[in-house]
């Protein structure tokens, strides 16, 4: 059985935002012909705490994905980084996946122990959250995508892909 990914970005938020690395990646990627993968794309999700999570929350429901993929723009960041945890006040939801296996053979990409403080964690939480209630066996992990360049896009799409392909 082929295995069905949830792949997910976020919209614009900032007036002198163009375009959001995280929908810019998968744009990318959604021209690659990774045939064995199966995936549903969310793109361009509102960046909003509470309606983020709803949609993507309903979209797992709907389609029961393997792996979920949430991505996000780190637009101070300057490298691909995989987010090990989220936080909601007090409480921590950790990934399930081991983040060092899954980056072995990756160039550009490090992990990364603070999901932003902002949407990007409210949605990483919430999903994780989900997951554990429902005792669901699908993987989950959230990117940060540093605002992608003529020098480092290549290396953020080739590492995502691998990412995907050992991830699934």
């Amino acid at each position: 059985m082929k295995t069905q990914i949830l792949l997910t970005s976020f919209d614009i938020w900032k007036p002198h935002h163009k375009t959001n690395s995280s929908d810019d990646l998968l744009s990318h990627i959604s021209t690659q012909k990774l045939t064995n993968y199966p995936w549903s794309l969310i793109r361009k999700l509102p960046v909003n705490s509470q309606l983020a999570p709803q949609i993507v929350i309903s979209k797992i429901v709907e389609i029961q994905p393997d792996v979920i993929v949430c991505c996000g723009m780190a637009e101070k960041r300057e490298i691909f980084t995989v987010e090990s945890q989220a936080n909601s006040g007090e409480e921590v939801m950790k990934t399930a996946v081991d983040l060092p296996e899954l980056l072995r053979g990756l160039d550009v990409t490090e992990v990364s122990h603070d999901a932003g403080k902002f949407v990007c964690e409210d949605l990483y939480y919430s999903v994780l959250k989900y997951l554990d209630d429902a005792r669901l066996k699908s993987k989950c992990i959230f990117v940060h995508v540093p605002i992608l360049t003529e020098t480092n896009t290549d290396g953020i799409v080739v590492d995502f892909i691998k990412l995907l392909l050992n991830i699934s």
